[in-house]
């Protein structure tokens, strides 16, 4: 019987070659795939979203549709009209005597071949798609690993795929830890790996036996810097919809804010009046969606109690005073709390948190709070509230270097499809996302087309050398 890592490089084979027998094909056919993509999401929400609520123990299934399926469609739409105008070559100037003379350049985007992607639990179809979308957009082919802490929707992926698409398109490998590693060490022609800093680093060595270059999106502490002259009832109602959203499961949630000294209390006030407004009741409040299993429970429980055993002020949201005690199986919802000016030895501190729990930190000017990012991992998010316009935005945005940047709102710049989308240093390299998206999984071949002069031998620039050859290279110094 064939194991899994030889099935996987049979099927890596099989792509491969199916790639090198389509060679680069016109338009259409990328635009086929894509439609076949959006069409499995949207024939069978009420098969996956279900599953998908079943693995977390409860998810919203509203928010999930918005995120997981309609997202993901209205980018596919937004490609489809865009593919053919990207393959497009695309001229590149030459030096004017070249040019006078008849000679071209120009760049041809040409797929890689086969592309994996290692998705994670957290946002499992959106992130799939996410990378997904350029890849096949660019005329790749695809292998998909998803996370083994979605086995539901892991399984009907499984049996969905096949349905749209044959396994030389893309395929779905499914497993645990050890087919994880097993995908990673794949020689693919590009590498897409969603999750842990301390994950990608295995990943990243795993790619370079086989030289594979990578694309990684690994999250990180994303900080809100918020101004003395922001609208804290508007930043606080921003802050609270997206960290709150899948309990705060998400790469780019807030992390914890930076704010003025004199106006802490009320920033606290304002998040609490935001929370309860948001979410009047969570136990009990379909919107409201479980820690993802047990694990990370527990995780985000040492987190809190690292912080009360130091004593650091904590403030819970808790607007119907609910009990999280008795919860059904499987379910591990978690009261949102905020913690006020932990010291940066603390769990809440040191590592991303990746739930409902808000840290806040004062600072007396915005030099402060620019010198706190800075002292830390750059991260792929970072948010400012305030005056859109001005020294003090532009000082945050020169002196600050993140994935990307949001002003006054929380993951806008995520959610913009125009925009690349990736991290800097320990936040990721690569991005995804419309046109970037596109050259990313694709090889800018620069292709030159000579004039019919022969150049070299007008200017003298071939052996023997001698006094023509170097007035001609003294010519070309000069330009």
């Amino acid at each position: 019987m064939m194991t899994i890592s030889e099935r996987m490089r049979q099927l890596l084979e099989a792509q491969k070659a199916a790639f090198l027998a389509e060679g680069r094909g016109p338009a259409s056919t990328p635009i086929d795939r894509l439609q076949r993509g959006a069409a499995r999401l949207g024939e069978n929400q009420e098969v996956l979203l279900p599953a998908l609520s079943r693995d977390f123990g409860h998810r919203s299934v509203d928010h999930a549709r918005l995120t997981e399926i309609a997202v993901p469609i209205a980018e596919i739409r937004q490609t489809c009209r865009q593919v053919e105008r990207w393959m497009k070559d695309e001229k590149r100037p030459l030096p004017w005597l070249f040019a006078l003379l008849g000679a071209k350049a120009s760049i041809r985007y040409q797929p890689l071949g086969s592309v994996g992607v290692i998705v994670p639990w957290n946002f499992p179809l959106y992130l799939a798609f996410g990378p997904l979308i350029g890849i096949i957009a660019a005329g790749n082919r695809a292998m998909i690993k998803p996370s083994e802490f979605t086995p539901r929707l892991s399984a009907q992926l499984e049996s969905i795929v096949p349905r749209y698409f044959e396994p030389t398109e893309i395929a779905i490998v499914t497993g645990g830890m050890e087919v994880g590693a097993a995908f990673a060490e794949l020689p693919f022609d590009h590498l897409v790996f969603t999750g842990a800093g301390s994950v990608a680093r295995h990943v990243m060595a795993a790619a370079a036996k086989n030289l594979v270059p990578v694309t990684l999106e690994l999250g990180g502490k994303s900080p809100v810097i918020i101004s003395r002259a922001a609208d804290l009832e508007d930043a606080a109602c921003k802050i609270m919809d997206f960290k709150l959203s899948n309990a705060g499961q998400i790469c780019i949630a807030p992390d914890y804010l930076l704010v003025p000294t004199e106006r802490l209390e009320a920033m606290i006030q304002a998040l609490q009046g935001a929370a309860a407004q948001l979410f009047p009741v969570l136990a009990g409040n379909p919107d409201y969606t479980s820690i993802v299993n047990e694990r990370h429970y527990a995780r985000l429980n040492r987190i809190v109690q690292d912080a009360l055993a130091a004593g650091v002020r904590c403030v819970e949201i808790n607007p119907a005073g609910e009990s999280f005690a008795d919860q059904p199986a499987g379910q591990h919802k978690m009261m949102p709390r905020l913690f006020v000016n932990p010291d940066d030895e603390r769990l809440i501190m040191r590592d991303e948190i990746f739930g409902p729990l808000l840290p806040l930190k004062t600072y007396r000017d915005v030099g402060e709070a620019i010198d706190y990012v800075n002292r830390h991992d750059r991260p792929l998010a970072l948010y400012y509230f305030g005056p859109a316009q001005g020294g003090e935005v532009e000082e945050v945005l020169a002196r600050t270097t993140s994935g990307g940047v949001t002003i006054n709102d929380v993951a806008s710049h995520a959610g913009c499809e125009t925009l690349p989308f990736g991290g800097v240093g320990p936040s990721g390299m690569g991005v995804y996302h419309g046109l970037d998206g596109f050259r990313q999984f694709s090889h800018a071949k620069p292709i030159y087309r000579q004039a019919r002069v022969d150049l070299a031998a007008k200017f003298g620039m071939r052996a023997p050398y001698g006094d023509k050859y170097r007035a001609g290279t003294q010519r070309f110094m000069k330009g």
